[in-house]
């Protein structure tokens, strides 16, 4: 019975593994706005006409899921090249319904898609609950190498809201920025990012325009085959479309490589400056867990999990990645369970101990709650049992048994060594984080509780005895099998807070293979996972 709940345990890790899919969507429009729409649809996005202001649109974001954890946005994204090097200010008016979590106005300023100039979504004082129509502004300094700007209304969470009159304007460079990434600061952008981010747009151009004309060709070929258009016709039609898109690749594209042209002679000249003039932040040795921010140019050395950030994007960004490695650490006391009992056990209490040493690799199962993972490792552990009233074990044939000893031991320790494979299914309490806008799940950040198993093989078995010698202290090491199952597997289980929880773990199969009495290994103490 035992083993089978281990295996339905273990296979179910595996297969609630396999739920996660990718979200399924697309981008679409409304009036000259942009959105992207899930399936299911999580948001509703609509606009009507103010009727107490002519011509004036009101667009509502309202969500249509009782739970959200991301967020929904109406945007326009323009060209900044009326901007560059200026101060803009956006203006609009929001009204909020029961919104949970935040709304507001955004604005980003960016390079390409390479990086991000400038960026503020309101999110250190977002519009919450329900208010009444009012006025909110970003700020933002818009760096000369900007390419583009984006800009629009957002809720995040539940809720609903409206927003309306919504205007960009350029306004004195006295006005202070608003955002969580200001213009002003921007870094550097290297050449090498630059040139890549252009091929990267050459390359978006054209592979939009070759989609563009593949269904355009396949409407034709639907409209001839159904009869609505002569082959003939089709045919001109399709050299007539191809040579319109091929005309737009030319036209864009000309505009892209000239830019390219105009960077490479830059750099020849010597204009253009590189990353290297960052200034070095300093580096932070850090002993277990750090929520803490470190600096853009900061170097963080995890000592516990043998990790090293450089700098807080690189951070944030391995820290909320799906699938994050962990350094595990356990200690507790160990004991024999025998007839389904510690009671009155043949080996010390507080003497008798395990260790635990792994490493594990920890997936969110669901892409928009932390509540599950699947955690998968390898670990070593250490079993110690230290016998009572002076007794070691003895092999007699295929019994291994405890024998009162002539000499006065001062210690009498048998310890196997296992590697083993853990799995556990973890519920995680730890709620969700936003930082500029975009959601992030961090584990270990509240309440956890681990359940699942572990299997794998006894790799060393030995007995220490120490004791006195006429005089002297001896100590003995005898290695050997000891009768000691080959093979081990169990059933574990955790609770805790943030990195530190209680540990219990219990070996299904008895620890010596013939033994009349059968004895299980069962361990209970404190374990760490250290991200």
């Amino acid at each position: 019975m035992k083993k089978i709940i281990l295996i339905t345990v273990l296979f179910l890790v595996v297969a609630v593994a396999k739920l996660s899919a990718q979200e399924k969507g697309s981008y679409k429009s409304l009036l000259e706005w942009s959105y992207w729409q899930s399936e299911p649809a999580k948001y509703e996005m609509t606009v009507q006409t103010n009727t107490e202001l002519i011509n004036q649109n009101v667009f509502s974001i309202k969500s249509v899921q009782s739970k959200i954890y991301k967020f929904g946005t109406l945007m326009k994204t323009i060209k900044s090249n009326d901007y560059k090097g200026k101060t803009v200010k956006m203006t609009g008016y929001i009204k909020s319904n029961n919104v949970k979590k935040w709304a507001g106005l955004w604005m980003r300023v960016d390079y390409y898609g390479a990086d991000v100039l400038a960026f503020d979504n309101m999110q250190n004082r977002g519009v919450k609950r329900t208010t009444d129509w009012a006025k909110y502004e970003v700020v933002l300094f818009v760096p000369q190498e900007a390419t583009s700007m984006s800009y629009g209304g957002l809720l995040s969470g539940t809720g609903q809201i409206w927003f309306k009159d919504v205007k960009v304007e350029i306004v004195d460079d006295s006005v202070q920025e608003t955002g969580s990434i200001k213009g002003r600061d921007h870094k550097i952008i290297s050449f090498e990012k630059r040139a890549k981010a252009i091929g990267g747009a050459i390359k978006e151009i054209t592979d939009k325009e070759k989609t563009a004309l593949k269904t355009a060709v396949d409407s034709i070929d639907a409209q001839v085959e159904n009869g609505a258009l002569t082959a003939e016709l089709g045919k001109d039609l399709k050299l007539k479309k191809a040579t319109e898109h091929a005309r737009n690749i030319d036209k864009r594209v000309a505009i892209e490589e000239g830019k390219l042209n105009q960077l490479v002679k830059e750099q020849v000249d010597g204009r253009i400056e590189e990353e290297t003039g960052k200034k070095r932040g300093g580096t932070m040795l850090i002993i277990g867990g750090s929520n803490e921010a470190i600096g853009e140019n900061k170097t963080e050395i995890n000592l516990t999990s043998f990790k090293v950030y450089n700098g807080q994007e690189d951070k944030i960004n391995r820290h909320y990645k799906r699938t994050t490695s962990q350094v595990v650490f356990a200690t507790g006391l160990n004991n024999l369970v025998t007839d389904q009992r510690v009671q009155n056990s043949d080996f010390r209490y507080l003497g008798s101990h395990f260790y635990e040493w792994g490493l594990t690799l920890n997936s969110r199962i669901f892409k928009e709650t932390n509540f599950l993972h699947a955690k998968c490792g390898l670990s070593l552990m250490y079993n110690n049992l230290r016998s009572t009233d002076n007794r070691s074990f003895v092999v007699n044939g295929n019994q291994t048994n405890l024998q009162v000893n002539p000499v006065n031991y001062e210690d009498s320790r048998f310890r196997t060594v296992s590697l083993v494979i853990p799995l556990h299914l973890e519920f995680d309490f730890s709620k969700a984080k936003e930082i500029d806008g975009k959601q992030y799940f961090k584990t270990h950040d509240s309440f956890r509780l681990g359940i699942g198993g572990y299997f794998g093989t006894n790799i060393k078995s030995k007995q220490i005895t120490t004791y006195d010698d006429d005089n002297y202290k001896s100590r003995e090491k005898v290695k050997g099998d000891f009768n000691v199952n080959s093979f081990v597997y169990g059933l574990s289980t955790y609770v805790g807070y943030k990195a530190t929880s209680l540990y219990l773990k219990y070996d299904l199969n008895p620890l010596f293979t013939n033994n009349t009495i059968k004895q299980n290994n069962a361990s209970l103490g404190v374990r760490f996972d250290f991200n």
